[in-house]
């Protein structure tokens, strides 16, 4: 159940989960275009992803969608249809702060799929730290079907997840794929019943809320700063990291709350 709900613009809203809040649940609510990315629902995104970092009581994200038969299908061909060059242009800076948004959210996220997720929806999913899939989604980059690329972070998000050859092959392509093929090609993380996605993402957030929100996002961020680096540039990444949370008062409650037998009692500092 739901404990609070703040709407951003029109196709946006945050939830908060929780005995304590500490599961935010961000929410894709543009049901008539199937949550087209339009101007207004990227605006909105990117202000919701601002929010959200700066409020130290959210420990996971997880983000999902009110459509019942698409997660997101990407860009708003019928707005871009109607722009100009010009236009275009300075829509972009617009819709790359929402996938950036998303990606750039310093507390572990997980993407709750069902149905169609293609283009920037997918986008949107890889710009995640997890992705949970129900048996109904299909996911994809169509991109060079329409002439373009993608623009969300696709190109550099897709090949970090399953390799640069079949990255290439995906985009390519152009091809749509459903959901047991994408679990095993590790597209999504895990794949569940149909219709439990948004359940299974919210009760993963819930265990992972259990823990350190300082270590959470210590080790989010040693991970993503990491992942490409030669070892030993790496163990320097993680170093900074240890160190940051090594004198912190969630690091002497775990040792504390270890050493008693109880449960935490994470400060967040």
């Amino acid at each position: 159940m739901a404990e609070a709900e703040q709407r951003f613009g029109e196709f946006v809203v945050v939830r908060r989960h929780g005995q304590d809040d500490h599961v935010a649940e961000l929410v894709l609510d543009r049901p008539k275009a199937m949550n087209a990315v339009s101007t207004e629902l990227a605006r909105s995104l990117g202000a919701a992803c601002a929010a959200l970092g700066a409020d130290r009581g959210v420990r996971v994200t997880v983000l999902t969608s009110t459509h019942a038969r698409a997660f997101c299908v990407g860009a708003d061909l019928k707005e871009r249809n109607s722009l100009s060059d010009a236009e275009l242009v300075r829509q972009r800076p617009t819709a790359r702060a929402a996938y950036t948004g998303v990606l750039e959210l310093p507390m572990p996220t997980i993407a709750a799929v069902h149905g169609y997720a293609l283009g920037g929806g997918f986008e949107l999913a890889l710009a995640c730290d997890l992705i949970v899939a129900d048996s109904t989604a299909v996911v994809g980059l169509p991109e060079v079907s329409v002439g373009v690329i993608p623009g969300g972070g696709g190109t550099q998000l897709l090949p970090r997840r399953v390799g640069a050859a079949r990255a290439a092959e995906l985009v390519f392509t152009a091809r749509r794929v459903a959901a047991a093929e994408a679990a095993a090609l590790g597209l999504v993380d895990q794949l569940v019943d149909e219709g439990a996605d948004r359940d299974e993402a919210l009760a993963l957030a819930g265990r992972i809320a259990a823990h350190s929100p300082v270590g959470l996002r210590a080790a989010k961020r040693a991970l993503r700063l990491g992942h490409g680096l030669d070892l030993r540039a790496g163990l320097e990444v993680e170093d900074a990291a240890w160190r940051s949370v090594a004198f912190s008062g969630d690091r002497a409650e775990g040792v504390a709350a270890f050493n008693e037998k109880r449960k935490p009692q994470w400060p967040g500092e």
